[in-house]
């Protein structure tokens, strides 16, 4: 495992100079973090070369399809439930007018009411952003969910392998979250923590399906559910009212709140999966 660490916090910190340098995750547009998104794939690559093992090893089986229906499904259940109490609270509004208007335009139809607008991006991006989002989120996740959930799973508990293969998670994002703009704009010690823990939250479903499916495909569906609902349509779609970036987004504090709830659930069912005790 150091190893891999080692491989893949290397190669990263290539992409990590040129984003901080630019000043946005943004840069090149957005082909520097689309590299970095891959640096855990080619880390995990270099190590299975280094060691003599096989790649073919890393998951790469489809594996039963509910699995991936779940990991779809997962991100849009939690993130509706979280918006929909920070709309309903007010600490959020629903819905960012000129986000959804201009929705509506790119779609080429006239005007459209909101609520259509509204509909087409969610079913559109719903579908099609999903698979152009595995493109990257593979990158990730033939490294954290590939390589490193299976060779800890090898050696410590289920709890132990979905802290720590949550906290490298994080901690691999903190140079731009901390260097560039990687953030809501909040202080960087409350950014920090909240996309900590909800990381580390998240990692037991992460970790729970890839081992029981045994396919790094659940890794790469969910991570690339979770990007979409949340980055590209939860957040835009939501209206300032204040606090409201306090709260959501994975820099705020309700889907860490979240993923905590939903990390327990899949803690409580660690004893489905083979594994070192709990």
């Amino acid at each position: 495992m150091p190893l891999y660490i080692l491989c893949t916090f290397g190669l990263s910190s290539i992409l990590w100079f040129l984003i901080i340098k630019s000043g946005h995750v943004g840069g090149a547009g957005g082909a520097y973090v689309a590299a970095l998104m891959w640096c855990p794939a080619l880390g995990a690559l270099l190590t299975c070369k280094i060691l003599g093992r096989d790649a073919g090893s890393l998951g790469w089986k489809w594996g039963q399809t509910r699995y991936q229906v779940i990991s779809y499904l997962i991100p849009l259940g939690y993130a509706t439930l979280t918006y929909g109490i920070v709309w309903l609270t007010g600490l959020g509004g629903f819905y960012n007018k000129r986000f959804v208007a201009a929705v509506g335009e790119r779609f080429g139809l006239g005007p459209l009411p909101a609520w259509a607008s509204i509909a087409m991006y969610l079913f559109f991006f719903g579908t099609t952003g999903v698979v152009r989002g595995c493109a990257t989120a593979l990158g990730e996740e033939i490294g954290w969910r590939g390589f490193l959930v299976p060779e800890l799973a090898g050696r410590t508990s289920f709890t132990l392998t979905a802290l720590i293969s949550g906290s490298v998670w994080a901690l691999w994002h903190y140079p731009i979250l901390i260097f560039a703009d990687y953030n809501a704009g909040t202080p960087t010690w409350y950014s920090l923590t909240c996309f900590t823990v909800m990381v580390v939250g998240l990692s037991f479903a992460f970790a729970w399906l890839r081992l029981k499916s045994g396919s790094l495909w659940t890794g790469a569906i969910m991570h690339a559910s979770h990007n979409l609902f949340v980055q590209a349509f939860f957040d835009p779609i939501t209206a300032d009212t204040g606090p409201t970036k306090y709260v959501i987004g994975e820099f705020g504090a309700a889907l860490a709140v979240t993923l905590v709830l939903v990390g327990t659930y899949f803690w409580t069912r660690r004893g489905e999966l083979r594994s070192n005790g709990s």
